[in-house]
């Protein structure tokens, strides 16, 4: 068995091999691609250990072929993913990559997909909607809901649940931050509820204090579409600035890796809804043995309580291509026709439930709505309040319907009104 390893980061590379005995000719490459710099660095760590959890349960080979990996780091920009991409693709000349995390940089690694059609794309867990609806690409393969689909069914729950009727917004100003809002607005404006204002920050903003001066008083909640280092420094100074409004998280308000960082900024999270591709405290057995497989691959210094949807999004990416590639034999001789085939064809059993592509090689599969708990020793997790199967990327729409009256998301789409 040969597992060789290779990272491409700003300034700096490094090589890692274990050694057996089978010929380079047969070895598979491999490209991963996640931010393993800038504000979603704690991101692509998580999205890491996914990888290498999948990998790890294959035994490190690929229906008998050995393994070579290679490493791009990305700061979440398109430029970034770009360069990583060139170089895994045409110095490195692997057969597959796998990722990006971020959702521009998917956009972007869709658009370069299609100038490499000798190599198979499978999305990390990037999730801007426009990657796989807009001139999708032949060669590129989504098995994770983009952020509409996480969306669903937390508008409708907030409004009819909470009773939370009128909301104001912050999110990221990029095509995730764009899509996730689509997708609660889409939800919670059929319900009847209205968004009086959207504010848009960049990513790896330091100072909120004119957001957070913005934010309107005569609002039921304020929804919060950040991740990462952004949504701790909003929480830290909402806090200070003695914020105590209700609060709606984005899917990545709530992940993991903000629920476990240090301080007081994630104890306001405390009770907040969300939604998104999984719910942590899910008594389901196949998912609670993958969170037991995860805490078990890493020391709890190493890793976080449970899994983040960073970590889950990479293992089923990386599951899809080892199970297409064992129903293939490995063999990507007739230029990967029948490996992709069998990508379009895979119903992926995944801890997060039964994935499967659309015509746009776009996943189908279960969001779940969550609320945020705490679960002893002072650690927070999403628990489950409801969970919505088979939801597609027009969101049960028609596609004529929903590409003609909605539009690409953005700054001002979807307009607020009922939609279902």
């Amino acid at each position: 068995m040969k597992l060789r390893i290779s990272m491409l980061a700003a300034t700096t590379a490094f090589a890692v091999q274990m050694v057996a005995g089978s010929a380079l000719a047969d070895t598979l490459k491999i490209g991963f691609l996640a931010t393993l710099e800038g504000t979603y660095t704690i991101l692509g760590e998580d999205s890491k250990r996914g990888f290498e959890l999948a990998l790890k349960q294959a035994g490190h080979k690929i229906a008998g072929r050995d393994l070579e990996i290679f490493i791009g780091a990305t700061d979440a920009s398109p430029e970034s993913a770009l360069r990583a991409a060139r170089k895994v693709v045409e110095q490195d000349g692997v057969d597959i990559v796998v990722g990006p995390l971020s959702g521009s940089e998917g956009i972007a690694l869709r658009d370069y997909s299609k100038t490499q059609p000798q190599v198979t794309f499978i999305n990390g867990i990037s999730g801007a909607q426009e990657t796989t609806m807009v001139e999708p690409s032949e060669n590129f393969f989504r098995f994770n809901m983009d952020g509409a689909q996480w969306g669903m069914g937390l508008g409708s729950y907030v409004y009819n649940e909470k009773g939370w009727q009128v909301v104001a917004t912050v999110a990221e100003d990029y095509s995730f931050g764009y899509t996730n809002l689509l997708g609660f607005a889409m939800d919670f404006c059929s319900a009847g509820g209205e968004i009086t204002e959207r504010l848009w920050v960049p990513l790896g903003t330091k100072d909120f204090a004119s957001i957070i001066a913005a934010l309107p008083d005569d609002v039921d909640a304020i929804y919060l579409g950040l991740g990462g280092g952004d949504a701790v420094n909003f929480l830290n100074q909402y806090l200070q600035a003695g914020g105590d409004a209700n609060l709606i998280g984005g899917t990545i308000m709530v992940d993991g890796t903000v629920l476990s960082s240090k301080g007081r900024a994630k104890e306001v999270l405390i009770g907040t809804p969300s939604s998104g591709p999984q719910a942590d405290t899910w008594d389901d057995p196949k998912w609670q043995a993958f969170v037991k497989d995860y805490q078990d691959a890493w020391p709890p210094e190493e890793r976080f309580p449970s899994p983040s949807l960073l970590a889950t999004g990479y293992y089923n990416s990386t599951n899809a291509m080892i199970q297409a590639m064992e129903a293939v034999n490995g063999d990507l001789s007739d230029g990967h026709a029948a490996f992709r085939q069998a990508l379009k064809d895979l119903e992926l059993d995944a801890p997060n439930g039964k994935i499967t592509l659309d015509h746009n090689r776009q996943a189908i599969g279960s969001n779940f709505v969550t609320e945020v708990v705490e679960v002893g020793n002072g650690e927070l997790a999403t628990q489950l309040v409801a969970k919505i199967d088979g939801v597609s990327q027009t969101l049960g729409l028609d596609p004529a319907v929903f590409s003609a009256e909605i539009g690409t998301p953005s700054r001002e789409t979807p307009v607020c009104k009922k939609w279902f």
